[in-house]
């Protein structure tokens, strides 16, 4: 008999269909059965061992809430019977309606470590923890209609003391990398103990998600520069790290994060479901991707009525030659292009607001900004090549590699979204969400010549189980000081290129610890709630904010 391994998520939802993904113990047909008659089913695939199944569930009603079970070869599998789940309310498909509010809540980097019994969380409690506990005590109440997961969904350079015996009991930790992840199945150990957390298992199994990677799903700093590629790719235990986290993370997230007719025409996709393995497949995918970033793309849009998400490979797109730096290769730039402008020709009117998901946030405190623009210019060789060794020890040391490490990107990405925000068919607001740097905060741009119509923002919010040192706290305040400013003019100047496209200023935050956001988007109006997790398994409110009326 086969049973139900991780599962079910709730990935893609509509008006009239949604999928559903499961892990299974064995070869199977999943199938999803939904209270109102509506349902689908798949049968599994194979990838290294393990089997998987992505469930299309179609004749689903606009506008309706349904319980649904999953069955594995016409055996119920969920809801599971026992404690806790059984304390759960049914898992349920929500389709939206049109003209109805759009929540949508978002964060970042999520250490799945759970503590022992018998001591505190050394991270802090847990915000997914917490929504999952505050919507199954009101299961009619208020609820995300999809969550954002901007990164760091799984830690494979930062494992736990449980995970930690377990891969001491497969392998010497002796040899490189250690007490990190080194393939495939060890990478199955990540999701396993993330996903099967029973308060997040629920909660994603009921509140449809969307997630992209960041540098924690593979290593910390992943794709910072050519040299640290070089370093990386030197070592005997890289190639497989990556193969096996890009292998694990198109399994695991990017399938459920597409449409089902964009899944229908997915070659790989039906290549790993007609084979009887597909992990040959899928390898040879991973190897093209890390041989030209060009030939995958990890990106994807998501329409939500009349909000248009776009979520931004920042990290795997990159162009790392210094002569050419680019944090989405051009490929992917032209693609995003498009996406932002596909129904804007003659001034139409496509979308009332536009969300731009990338891990990394495109404003940052200004000193860091400074400071990141100033690495790139000395790595680049403006001031010489001893200068250039210089930047580049920092550049790594620091995590000097968000958007302002790659100042042409930041440029276009600054022109773009005035673009976007202006005109006749301008949107209400363009919004960039981003996590990484494991506190929240919100800044608004201005444009020497006069800004966007749109109401544009910087929202940042990470982490949703973590943790950030003192110093690195006192640190972000600093940054954002006028004092620090200065300081940064100095960077500028040494580097002597030009100042930023924009201006920008803190409009709230720094906020420090376990937290969500919530965007609630209604015709053209935007607001926003900062939610941060309570020891007693609450949430509480530390800022809501009107963004647009």
């Amino acid at each position: 008999m086969s049973g139900l391994r991780l599962g079910p998520l709730l990935r893609y939802a509509d008006g009239s269909s949604a999928t559903v993904w499961v892990e299974t113990s064995r070869p199977c047909t999943a199938e999803v059965r939904c209270a109102d008659g509506a349902r689908g089913a798949s049968p599994t695939f194979r990838i290294a061992g393990h089997h998987y199944a992505l469930v299309p569930v179609t004749g689903l009603t606009e506008g309706t809430t349904t319980p649904y079970e999953v069955f594995l070869d016409g055996t119920r599998v969920w809801p599971l019977p026992e404690a806790p789940f059984s304390g759960f309310p049914p898992s349920v498909i929500r389709t939206p309606r049109p003209g109805e509010a759009l929540r949508v809540a978002f964060g970042s980097c999520r250490w799945a470590a759970t503590p022992a019994a018998a001591r505190q969380d050394p991270v802090g409690p847990d915000a997914l923890d917490s929504l999952a506990v505050r919507i199954a005590a009101a299961p009619d109440g208020e609820r995300p209609d999809v969550l954002l997961l901007l990164g760091d969904q799984v830690y494979a350079d930062e494992t736990s003391d449980a995970t930690r015996r377990w891969l001491a009991a497969r392998r010497d930790l002796r040899e490189p990398p250690g007490s990190q992840v080194a393939d495939y199945e060890e990478y199955t150990r990540l999701y396993h103990e993330s996903w099967l957390d029973p308060e997040v298992r629920w909660l994603l199994s009921t509140v449809p998600s969307c997630m992209i990677f960041d540098d924690h799903d593979v290593i910390d700093d992943w794709n910072t520069s050519a040299a640290w590629l070089a370093g990386m790719r030197a070592t005997p235990w890289w190639r497989e790290r990556l193969l096996s986290g890009l292998m694990s993370y198109w399994v695991h997230q990017h399938l459920g994060n597409l449409p089902p007719a964009e899944l229908a025409a997915d070659p790989l996709y039906a290549a790993v479901r007609a084979a009887p393995d597909g992990t040959d497949a899928l390898r040879a995918f991973a190897c093209r991707a890390d041989a030209d970033p060009a030939s995958a793309r990890w990106s994807y849009r998501r329409d939500f009525g009349r909000v248009r998400v776009l979520m931004v490979d920042s990290r795997a797109a990159r162009v790392l030659d210094e002569d050419d730096r680019a944090m989405l290769h051009p490929g992917e730039a032209r693609w995003l292009r498009e996406q932002v402008l596909d129904g804007r020709e003659d001034g139409r009117d496509a979308y009332d607001h536009l969300l731009l998901g990338t891990s990394l946030p495109w404003l940052l405190p200004h000193l860091v900004h400074d400071a990141e623009a100033w690495s790139s210019a000395l790595c680049r060789g403006d001031r010489g090549a001893r200068w250039a060794r210089i930047g580049e020890r920092l550049r790594q040391a620091a995590d000097l590699e968000h958007w302002a490490a790659f100042p042409a990107s930041f440029d276009a990405l600054c022109g773009l979204i005035a673009e976007t925000g202006s005109g006749p068919g301008a949107p209400a607001t363009v919004l960039v969400l981003s996590g990484d740097v494991h506190h929240a905060y919100v800044a608004e741009p201005t444009w020497p010549a006069g800004s966007p119509a749109a109401r544009v923002l910087q929202l940042t919010c990470s982490p949703v189980h973590n943790t950030v040192p003192l110093s690195m706290r006192l640190g972000f305040r600093f940054g954002w000081s006028a004092p620090a400013r200065v300081l940064g003019r100095g960077f500028a100047r040494h580097a002597g290129g030009e100042r930023p496209p924009v201006k920008w200023r803190k409009k709230g935050g720094p906020w420090f610890g376990n937290q969500l956001m919530t965007l609630t988007l209604h015709g053209r109006s935007a607001r926003l709630r900062l939610e941060q997790a309570q020891a007693d398994g609450s949430l509480r409110t530390v800022r809501e904010s009107v963004l647009t009326t």
